[in-house]
């Protein structure tokens, strides 16, 4: 079957989901979040993008940005190839790390636009992680709030205020609100077991790291992967995640 073309957005804006091939986690530790959100800052300076908002979940990433000069295929190809390069060495890995066909959305119009960055900013809070979009760390609301790096604050804040600092405090008041946003979606994975909790049994129980698994011998593979999936409170789709396999892989162990 063909795939279905993009949505062209006239105004340039889009929203941007990036996720794990297999809903894999794309980050290991903080090293990697941080490793993300500066090949994004140079992405976005050979591009002459621009870039409103972003936010890292364990195994996806959204971006809320505007095209210029070049499309958002080729800035989104050069950005996730730099990162899984990096990732992919660092971890001792190869092939993919994302999807290949990223998810996007056209926003066309100013209320869909303040949507949309509210929407991003909220995952964590969807996602249960934090109760504040101000105590998740790995999103660019402190860019807006205090000094920003990548984020072309001004656009969206000046549909708040003509005024700065008024404009943040309207601004944080709005993200701060309750609502029913639906905006680009992917089908969350309900679990108890985290997955740094469940790393940290891998690390604890075997002496490696989850996402190393593909170096160790099939028999030794099973025997974690068995192991694993007696772990109460997790499923395969999540150990899949965590350790870059396929489900069907380990649902045959």
């Amino acid at each position: 079957m063909a795939r279905k073309p993009r949505e062209k957005s006239n105004s340039g804006i889009y929203h941007i989901i990036l996720r794990g091939i297999n809903r894999q986690s794309i980050f290991e530790d903080d090293e990697d979040r941080q490793k993300l959100i500066e090949v994004l800052a140079k992405s976005k300076e050979m591009s002459q993008c621009r870039v409103f908002s972003y936010c890292l979940m364990d195994n996806h990433v959204h971006i809320l940005l505007q095209e210029i000069e070049e499309s958002i295929s080729m800035m989104i190809q050069r950005f996730s190839s730099s990162y899984v390069i990096w990732y992919n060495g660092k971890h001792e890995r190869c092939g993919h790390l994302f999807q290949e066909r990223f998810k996007s959305e056209a926003v066309e119009t100013d209320s869909y636009f303040l949507t949309v960055l509210r929407y991003i900013h909220q995952n964590p809070i969807k996602a249960k992680i934090v109760k504040d979009v101000a105590n998740y760390k790995w999103s660019s609301y402190s860019e807006y709030t205090e000094s920003g790096q990548i984020v072309d604050k001004e656009y969206a804040l000046n549909m708040f205020s003509d005024k700065p600092d008024e404009a943040v405090v309207r601004f944080v008041k709005f993200l701060r609100e309750a609502n029913e946003d639906i905006c680009l979606e992917i089908p969350r994975i309900k679990v108890n077991v985290s997955d740094d909790d469940l790393r940290r049994m891998v690390r604890q129980e075997f002496g490696i790291d989850a996402i190393k698994i593909c170096n160790e011998t099939r028999e030794k593979q099973d025997i974690i992967l068995k192991v694993m999936k007696e772990v109460v409170g997790t499923n395969i789709r999540q150990i899949a995640r965590i350790m870059g396999l396929s489900s069907t892989r380990i649902w045959k162990v």
